[in-house]
């Protein structure tokens, strides 16, 4: 038996037609030729475990909880039980998503079409092995690499692997790789390399080893965090020298310290970021969308162009035959008219005939459900449709060549009367195919000789009910829509008008793009549909778009939509398209229906524009803290706080309100510039506290007041300041966001009438020197956060109409993508 390259330690002799036994697919299971090990949708246990535990700042708080633990009060080890806390509700949240999306994964993973036994079965891609026949039809993604065993003019785009984006050919015997997808034709393939050995399974890993996807949210809360960790050292050294000064205690003078450092630490930064990512995950999978990757929710909040095909889309997707326009002038290919009467007749027989190919697209499907295939045509030669090409040819024994495909393609430029009645029909929303005839052979992929026109093959589809609300929510949130069809371009715009959308005038027929770069980045900008666009032609819109500076999602659901979902700052796959979208796109939408788009843009935007406002308000507080701990330690003063003090203002102030910010509905589109903007925000706003609870602080040491009444005074003006902070973050301030502050405040008031808790907390019984030093220092500077707030620059990203940005470099897609 002959052999052919399998993995280099296992050469996979030559299957027989009737594939593998049970026996001996289960025998190279356990010899490790399994195609095992895929690309995870959610990270491991110990990954999860590791994200939330083994963090920097974790790290520097466990080290500063053991130095309260060894020299310090009780009392003031409280933010111990906050690290531990948030430690694991983030670690239940996570494990909490990863099970959703497991459940979810493996409900739509990808199956292939394998000979086992002597018979045709469907198995899980996990379960094939190195000899496998697998069986290929348009729209497969090869999931191995092997050899062609039998090729029915089966092409195979491999421009995930190579950038090329010509189909190749593949002929039996020749190699294929797994990444590929077949674009026109069928045929069976011998699986070689598997698993890990397999070419796409290689390069992945080297995406994923040197291009992990992208966050700009994620990047930019690390550079803040990095700031911090350049920081605390400096900090940390002149604090304690000033602590030892102030204190003459080591004791006291680590507590003092411990607490500057602490009050640095967004603790709960990481946390609701990681939280608010996981959510989105849950929140999506429960409306039948699958995230690939968790990044592509981001992605999701900037978008404002969202480009799709008419079908599926706006249609349902189900089409349907209407009827035939017989063309009397024409004469089909005189065996066939010899045989089977006038061209009406005629036009049925031949329908039926090219309907009954092996497996024949959704168009010929529908044409074979109102055409039964007639006796006696035997096919001799074909040309699958690709949508390139614009139409399918076969050559029947005795009866000529036969050809379907679009009118622009088939009909001659001369045929102006033909042509005319097409267009005509688009325009009325009709999907208009051309059936013509020949007498000669077909030779390669070239129409035939002498081609003479039949018959036009009218083909409805329905509107969605709910296409009309989809495009108006996306009217209403300004984002721009572009219809991207293979259909002609007169019938997309009537489809469209019947769906509810505007600015239709001038369809653009993208035969006619232009090649200059600027003309067509102007004129997709300009126009919103787009016919008879071929899968070079959505690249090319696409990436004018995205050079106009627009984030763009693409939605698709056939393999000529697999280049630009690549391509696209977001791939939308519809659960119901071809492998080959699923395994390019970011989001699957599982229920296929292109409503479900709105609510996965707005859980974007929720997601976005939430960890923003959140970072906001911790990190205005690592500034203030940081400015004390500055000023505390240049003037040699106690440091104004206690840990306890600060776990106080962290928890009514900041911790419990920024789990309910992160969670709030928030419909503002992100963009670009999150560091900076966060930053703009939290400096000013963090230096007004800085400076008022210093002013209060200092009030009260020199009204005489013990340390005690003084770090009460502190604590005072810089909680209430800090809920100032949160109000101005929440605007708009519905009624349960001030119910939320009321009761923060209340929780803090809440602390003094008992003597124990106030001995506790360490803060001094309401006096008047203390009461009025406080309330002035916060009302002084609650005024001047009013005044900077309504005053300071308004940045992208803060408003709900953000102007469009133009990136000067942005991530380019992975080949996982």
């Amino acid at each position: 038996m002959a052999e052919i390259a399998g993995s280099p330690a296992h050469p996979v002799a030559l299957t027989s037609p009737d594939g593998l036994t049970s026996a001996e697919a289960a025998r190279r299971r356990a010899q490790g030729l399994a195609n095992d090990g895929a690309e995870p949708v959610s990270r491991s246990v110990p990954e999860i475990l590791r994200a939330n535990v083994a963090t920097r700042f974790n790290l520097i708080l466990a080290c500063l909880l053991a130095v309260i633990l060894a020299v310090g009060a009780p009392q003031d080890a409280l933010f111990g039980i906050v690290l531990v806390t948030n430690t694991l509700i983030g670690i239940a949240q996570e494990l909490r998503a990863k099970r959703t999306l497991d459940r979810l994964a493996v409900l739509t993973a990808p199956r292939v079409r394998v000979v086992r036994d002597g018979s045709r079965a469907e198995i899980a891609v996990r379960d094939l092995v190195a000899g496998d026949v697998v069986d290929l039809r348009p729209g497969d993604q090869l999931v191995a690499d092997g050899v062609m065993r039998d090729s029915r003019s089966l092409q195979a785009d491999e421009s995930l692997l190579t950038g090329e984006s010509e189909p190749v050919g593949k002929q039996s015997g020749e190699q294929v790789l797994s990444g590929s997808f077949v674009v026109a034709g069928s045929g069976s393939y011998q699986a070689t390399g598997v698993g890990a050995q397999s070419y796409a399974r290689k390069l992945t890993a080297q995406a994923r080893h040197y291009a992990p996807a992208h966050s700009e949210l994620m990047d930019g809360i690390n550079r803040i965090l990095r700031y911090v960790s350049w920081a605390i050292v400096p900090v940390a050294i002149l604090v304690i020298v000033s602590q030892l000064h102030a204190h003459n205690s080591l004791r006291t003078a680590l507590t003092a310290t411990v607490a500057a450092l602490v009050g640095m630490v967004p603790q709960g930064l990481v946390l609701l970021t990681s939280i608010a990512f996981a959510v989105a995950a849950v929140t999506l999978a429960r409306r039948q969308v699958l995230a690939q990757q968790l990044p592509a929710v981001e992605g999701l909040a900037r978008v404002d162009v969202v480009c799709f095909d008419k079908t599926g889309t706006l249609t349902d997707g189900a089409i349907v035959f209407d009827h035939l326009v017989a063309l009397p002038a024409a004469v089909g290919a005189t065996g066939a008219r010899r045989a089977d009467g006038g061209a009406g007749e005629l036009a049925g027989v031949v329908l039926g005939a090219l309907a009954a190919q092996e497996n024949p697209n959704a168009t010929l499907a529908a044409i074979g459900r109102a055409f039964p295939p007639p006796p006696g045509w035997s096919p001799a030669a074909a040309v699958p449709f690709s949508s390139t090409r614009g139409w399918s040819a076969v050559s029947f024994t005795g009866r000529g060549t036969w050809v379907l495909g679009a009118p622009e393609a088939v009909l001659p430029a001369g045929e102006h009367g033909h042509r005319a009645r097409a267009a005509a029909l688009a325009s009325a929303g009709y999907r208009v195919l051309v059936l013509a005839g020949a007498d000669s052979a077909l030779e390669r992929e070239a129409l035939p000789p002498g081609l003479r026109a039949t018959a036009l093959v009218v083909l409805a589809e329905r509107v969605r009910e709910d296409a009309a609300q989809t495009i108006a929510y996306f009217t209403r949130q300004g984002v721009s829509l572009k219809v991207i069809s293979g259909d002609s371009p007169q019938t997309v715009a009537a489809v469209a008008a019947r769906a509810g959308m505007t600015g239709l005038a001038d369809p653009v027929d993208a035969r006619d793009l232009p090649d200059d770069r600027g003309e067509l980045a102007a004129l997709v900008e300009e126009r919103t549909i787009f016919g008879r666009v071929t899968p070079q032609g959505k690249q090319a819109i696409i990436s004018a778009l995205r050079a106009r500076g627009h984030t763009v999602a693409m939605t698709g659901d056939g393999v000529n939509d697999v280049l630009a979902l690549k391509l696209a700052d977001i791939g939308i796959a519809m659960g119901s398209g071809s492998p080959a979208t699923r395994a390019v796109a970011e989001l699957v939408l599982l229920d296929s229906r292109f409503a479900t788009l709105p609510a996965v843009v707005a859980e974007g935007r929720r997601v976005t524009a939430n960890i923003e406002r959140v970072a906001n308000l911790f990190v205005t507080k690592t500034v203030w803290a940081t400015l004390l701990a500055v000023a505390a330690g240049v003037a040699l003063l106690p440091y104004p706080f206690l840990p306890r003090h600060l776990t106080i203002i962290d928890t009514l102030a900041i911790g419990i309100p920024s789990f309910f910010l992160a969670l709030a509905p928030n419909a503002r589109r992100y963009v670009p510039g999150f560091a900076g903007r966060v930053l703009r925000f939290a400096i000013p706003a963090g230096a007004i506290v800085a400076a008022a609870t210093m002013a209060a602080y200092l009030a009260a040491r020199v009204s005489g007041l013990p340390l005690t009444g003084q770090r009460t005074a502190a604590t005072v003006v810089t909680l209430i300041l800090s809920l100032c902070v949160l109000a101005l973050l929440a605007i708009p301030l519905s009624w349960p966001r001030l119910v939320l502050i009321g009761a923060a405040l209340a929780g803090f008031v809440l602390l003094f009438p008992l003597a124990a808790v106030r001995r506790f907390y360490a803060l001094q019984p309401p006096s008047g020197e203390l009461w009025v030093s406080a309330v002035i220092a916060a009302i002084a500077a609650a005024a001047l956060v009013a005044v900077w707030a309504a005053t300071r620059p308004r940045d992208q990203g803060s408003s709900g109409t953000p102007r469009r940005y133009h990136p000067r470099s942005r991530p380019g897609p992975s080949w996982r993508k």
